[in-house]
């Protein structure tokens, strides 16, 4: 155990010194001096399947944008049985804003995620009618500051980048929230670290699906989303295949950029997590092996080992436990502040990263029984090469 505990140790010695400084919080949407000399057109398409509960929030968002150019908003209505394309419409006349079109593109072909084929329509319908420069990803639940599209734009134009995507900040508001969602976001910058994505030559790659801003030509050499149809984790695989093409893309956390989806209990956000979990391990039981055994070993054996350490006495394997720990908890503690939760919730990672580790397996587990990747209604199995 007292070896266990020591390579636990290592590996976050390792992980907060060279993991690309995941840990912090300071990668935020990058600065622009001035204004374009011309503020480009740009199109926000919205793919929209059931979302009459946050529309009502999200869209007024979009609709009260204050973008000196030219934008139009294109929701796309996947197919939803709630009303929520006559509720975006009833929004359009009442409040004004942004010019907005509703559309549905049908039932996806085989071999298509229902978002991607929305998001293809309203690719195509943008480019038809308004030939938009670049063009705003972004998800039903997402809600925008007035400022927002200005400035997503500007840094793109400023900086030269081809795609810029912003991690939502997600609500947090229930215990359970509180609990799992910072941790969420921890996470996946410990996969993905920002600063990573954000360097032209390295090889990492990631965006946030909830809020991309791209260039059409972006979209053009990457073939997309027609490249990626299959992808569950979509905006992942976005940012692979416009990075892969020659673009330049960069990733931050958002300070203008709110997710208004509640997941107030465990269900739903053990849903959110494990519909996809098994996916990102690209279906393999050995990823899934492993990931659970380092998880196990990285986020389970150091307070294992200091509490038993110190219960048994055994002092050496309760300091390596200990400082394993101590290092765990401060590196989450920037994100923590971020979400503006208190820094007890720190040393309770472990925990978190427990649950974590239980949505995981049951990824796999509901993958199996031919219950994998499902989203209101739909059911994706692993991607077929043959499509």
């Amino acid at each position: 155990m007292t070896v266990i505990a020591g390579v636990a140790l290592g590996a976050w010695v390792w992980l907060v010194a060279a993991q690309g400084m995941f840990w912090r919080t300071d990668v935020r949407l990058p600065r622009h001096e001035g204004e374009p000399e011309r503020w480009p057109d740009v199109a926000v398409v919205v793919p929209a399947r059931d979302e009459a509960e946050v529309i009502g929030v999200s869209l007024p968002s979009l609709l009260a944008q204050e973008y000196p150019g030219q934008a139009h908003v294109f929701l796309v209505d996947d197919g939803s049985t709630d009303g929520t394309g006559e509720l975006a419409k009833e929004l359009a006349d009442r409040l004004g804003g942004l010019p907005l079109t509703v559309t549905s593109p049908g039932e996806p072909p085989a071999g298509w995620t229902g978002k991607l084929w929305a998001v293809r329509h309203g690719i195509e319908l943008a480019r038809q009618t308004t030939g938009a420069e670049f063009l705003l990803l972004t998800d039903a639940d997402i809600a925008h500051r007035p400022d927002s599209l200005r400035g997503l734009t500007a840094a793109a134009a400023e900086n030269g980048l081809d795609m810029v995507s912003q991690m939502a900040r997600l609500r947090v508001q229930t215990g359970w929230e509180r609990l799992i969602v910072p941790a969420f976001v921890y996470f996946f910058a410990q996969l993905y670290p920002f600063r990573w994505i954000n360097r032209p030559r390295s090889r990492t790659a990631a965006a946030a699906g909830g809020c991309v801003l791209i260039r059409s030509s972006a979209v053009t050499a990457a073939d997309v989303p027609d490249a990626i149809r299959q992808s569950v984790i979509d905006d992942v695989a976005l940012a692979k295949a416009v990075k892969r093409s020659g673009g330049r893309i960069w990733l931050g956390l958002a300070e203008r950029v709110d997710s208004v989806r509640p997941y107030p209990g465990l269900g739903e956000l053990w849903r959110m997590v494990s519909r996809s979990a098994y996916a990102q391990l690209r279906h393999s039981p050995t990823l899934l092996a492993g990931t659970v055994l380092g998880l196990a070993l990285v986020y389970l054996v150091p307070p294992l080992a200091a509490i038993g350490g110190a219960a048994a006495g055994a002092w050496p394997l309760a300091a390596l436990g200990l400082a394993a720990w101590a290092l765990m908890a401060g590196s989450y503690l920037p994100m923590l502040r971020y979400y503006g939760q208190p820094w007890w919730l720190a040393p309770v990672l472990p925990y978190t990263a427990a649950l974590y580790l239980g949505m995981t397996v049951d990824s796999a587990v509901q993958h199996y029984r031919g219950r994998g990747a499902a989203w209101k209604g739909r059911t994706y199995a692993r991607p077929d090469p043959g499509l």
